[in-house]
Order: structure tokens, then C-alpha cells, then sequence
């Protein structure tokens, strides 16, 4: 993620890197394929197919305005990219592209270079992760839960009288956009939060006329005043744990850590949520179960991170140095987008005829390596959602999907995978 002023700067961020870009950029291999498109928005898996088939594990794509990059498919080849980060690291100033980047690229938020721990490599990486993972051990995971049953039994009692909802935008997104703010230390009502959130949603999955790099701009000017409160009067939060921690982080590396946090409890959490909640009430695996004992509800999680992931695509790693990759020969400072979607799919890890039925956690749902989720975000991620559709299940129990399952669309987007909307009725509860 990056601000105005980094992104004008773009000669500078890559004369800074590790690695100097190359004097001519690659153009886009002859068999690339659009990483764009309703096939990808609605039916990604079919694409991700097709894609393996012609392409193999590693296959050529254009981002927006024709930027070339590698998708990686493959379960092993993810695996491999991202434990091997002395081959295909995050600093996004390796780049090679970056003369052909223009500073309101959509993108932009993903890829330009910021002082954040999803950027930094090695010691330093380390270091910036140990604060994170300190500051989110201390949460207590019961007390934790239960401010999770309090925030979804507020969020319930605003439609549950209606006998009808759209639970995407009234409970999926919410409970954990109120958790993650609870958890950092700020108030969870108010315009400056909603609009927080708001920009968060634009800045990591952008819709049509939405500016995400202004937006940004916007997240990163709240998350500062909350750092200075948080000096002038700390609490029990995350945000006072990190500045208190003996590696002495700068303002500016909490700022962009925060940020990171805020991200990763936001959107994903929500859109899993989303999307669990859409496999038990169209799939009829899961009917019996669900209206019994809720025993298929933690089944119904780990399904969903296997097959309907909410992070599809991750940008990116960019390669140290010239390598062979899937039989793909890669270029010092080529961008690669983690495909962890096509690559919990794979069908190398999947007997034929039984993707589904994995019961392990092997997925890379949250990446893999020394930049996986740090520990134990994973686990706070899975409290949020595992209480949240606990909760919504015990609360209305006859709860039925008010469209047919056909109806429903996804968001347009190639990165993350949610649900537009998810219209739900019920016996109405005073």
C-alpha cells in the first residue's frame, strides 16, 4: 500500500531497492491471458481450469493497463514462491515495471512500496511480525469471543424484528469491521469509524468510480490520529501493545502495521463469513446439521477456505533473480500473483472426483511462509467468523435464503471473492 507522494516518486522507489530493475521492461508474453473479467468475478474456478490447461502451473497474464505479470496456479508452486524468499521476495522495488506505472494505477494500493511489515524482509520482517503477533497474543480469545457475541447480538437486534435482511452489508462486514476497531482501540460508532471502513473497502477492492489511491490516503490519516491518541492516553489495545513494545517501532511503521491488521480483520473476515453462510443455507449437505446441532458449521469454515477463498488472488512476490518457475523461465524483478485460490483447487492435491472433502487445514488461504498471517490472527480471524455464524444460526434458526441461489452475484473483483448481496428472511424475533 502507498501514499500520493510515494507513488510520484516511482524512479526513486526502485533506484532504493535491492535489486535495480532491469533498463527495458518485458513486454507482456504473446500468450497472456486479461487478469480481468466476469469469468474470473463469477465462475474463477472454470477460468482457473482452462488457465492450468493451457498454460501449466505458472501462466502469463496482464494486469490493468497491460502490465505483464506470472499467475501462479499450482498448489506446489505457491508453496515453493512463498518459502523461498531469498527467490521471490516483497520488496515491490524490485519491480521492473515500475517506469510503465503511472501514479493513479488502480493497483496501486497493493503494490507501492510502503515502511509496512507486508513489505519488509528478513531481520527486519521478523522483527516487524514479532510486534504484530505480540500485541495480538495478549487478546484473550475467550473475552474476545464473547465481544464478538456481544457485537453480533447488537447487529442482530437492528433486523431481527424485520423478518428480513441483506446480511452482507447489515452483519457479515460489520461484525468484523466493529471487532477489528475494538480490538485497535477506537470507538466502534461514529462517522469517522463508518468512514474508516468505507475507505478500507475502496483502498483493497475498488468498484467503478471509486478512487482508491485517495482513499488510502485517507485510511493512513485516521490510523495517525489514532496512533497520537493512543500515546497521549494508552489502553488495553493493540495499538498501545505496539507502541510499548521494546523494539521501539517509529510512528510511521505502526501507522502502516495497523493498517495491515485492519485490513486483513476486515474484508477477508467478512467475506468468509459471507460466503459460509452461503454454503449452509443453499447446500443441502449441510440442512440437517445446521438446524440440529450447528456440527457442520466449523466444517462449513474450513470448506469455504479450501474452495471459496476469500483472498483469491495475492499481489505479489517479484523475483530476486532470473529463475525457472513451472517450466516458466522468470526475469530479476517480474511480478508474481499468488493464485491461492487455483491452488487450493489443484487438482494434483485433490482425488478425483472429491474436491470438498477435505477436512485438514492445508490450505493457503493465509499464505504460507515467512509471510503467512502471523500467528495467531488466523485464530482471531476464525473466532470472529466461527461466532458469527454460530450466533446468527442460534438467534434464527429458520433462517432461509429470499432469493434462488442462482440469483446471487459475486463482487467484481479478481482478488477477493464475497458475495454483492445475501437477502435472508426469517421468522421475525422481538
Amino acid at each position: 500500500m502507498t501514499d500520493q507522494p510515494a507513488q510520484s516518486d516511482r524512479s526513486a522507489q526502485s533506484a532504493q531497492g535491492t535489486a535495480a530493475p532491469p533498463s527495458g521492461c518485458p513486454a507482456a508474453h504473446p500468450d497472456a491471458v486479461p487478469l480481468s473479467g466476469l469469468e474470473y468475478q463469477q465462475t474463477p474456478f472454470q477460468l482457473y481450469r482452462a488457465l492450468r490447461r493451457d498454460h501449466g502451473t505458472v501462466a502469463p497474464v496482464v494486469l490493468d493497463g497491460g502490465i505483464p505479470a506470472w499467475l501462479v496456479l499450482g498448489y506446489a508452486e505457491v508453496s515453493y514462491v512463498t518459502s523461498h524468499d531469498e527467490l521471490f521476495a516483497r520488496d515491490s522495488r524490485r519491480w521492473n515495471q515500475w517506469p510503465a506505472i503511472p501514479a493513479d494505477w488502480p493497483l496501486m494500493p497493493f503494490v507501492g512500496y510502503q515502511p509496512s511489515v507486508l513489505f519488509t524482509e528478513g531481520a527486519e520482517h521478523q522483527r516487524r511480525a514479532g510486534v504484530i503477533s505480540a500485541a495480538l497474543e495478549e487478546i484473550d480469545q475467550l473475552e474476545f469471543s464473547q465481544d464478538c457475541q456481544e457485537i453480533a447480538g447488537q447487529l442482530l437486534a437492528e433486523f431481527a424484528g424485520s423478518g428480513q435482511a441483506e446480511l452482507m452489508s447489515a452483519y457479515a462486514h460489520a461484525l468484523p469491521m466493529r471487532a477489528a476497531v475494538r480490538m485497535c482501540g477506537m470507538p466502534l460508532e461514529g462517522a469517522d469509524t463508518d468512514e474508516l471502513v468505507e475507505d478500507l473497502r475502496m483502498s483493497l477492492d475498488a468498484s467503478e468510480g471509486d478512487d482508491p489511491v485517495a482513499a488510502y490516503v485517507r485510511v493512513q490519516e485516521r490510523i495517525q490520529r489514532l496512533v497520537a491518541e493512543k500515546r497521549e492516553d494508552p489502553g488495553p489495545d493493540v495499538t498501545s501493545r505496539m507502541i510499548a513494545d521494546p523494539a521501539g517501532l517509529t510512528d510511521e511503521e505502526i501507522v502502516q502495521d495497523l493498517i495491515s491488521i485492519i485490513a486483513a480483520a476486515q474484508q477477508p473476515t467478512g467475506n468468509w463469513i459471507g460466503n459460509t453462510l452461503r454454503l449452509l443455507l443453499t447446500d443441502d449437505r449441510f440442512a440437517v446439521n445446521v438446524s440440529g446441532g450447528r456440527v457442520s458449521v466449523g466444517q462449513a469454515l474450513n470448506e469455504v477456505l479450501w474452495l471459496d477463498t476469500p483472498t483469491q488472488n495475492f499481489i505479489g512476490r517479484w523475483a530476486v533473480r532470473d529463475i525457472q518457475l513451472g517450466g516458466r523461465q522468470i526475469r530479476a524483478g517480474d511480478c508474481l500473483v499468488l493464485g491461492l485460490a487455483a491452488a487450493n483447487t489443484d487438482p494434483q492435491i485433490w482425488p478425483e472426483g472429491h474436491v470438498g472433502a477435505q477436512v485438514n487445514s492445508a490450505h493457503l488461504s493465509f499464505s504460507n511462509g515467512e509471510h503467512r498471517c502471523p500467528y495467531p490472527a488466523p485464530q482471531l480471524a476464525d473466532v470472529i467468523a466461527r461466532t458469527a455464524v454460530e450466533t446468527l444460526l442460534e438467534r434464527l434458526p429458520d433462517i432461509v435464503l429470499a432469493v434462488e441461489p442462482e440469483e446471487l452475484t459475486w463482487r467484481p473483483s479478481v482478488w477477493m471473492r464475497g458475495l454483492t448481496s445475501l437477502p435472508v428472511a426469517f421468522t421475525p424475533v422481538v
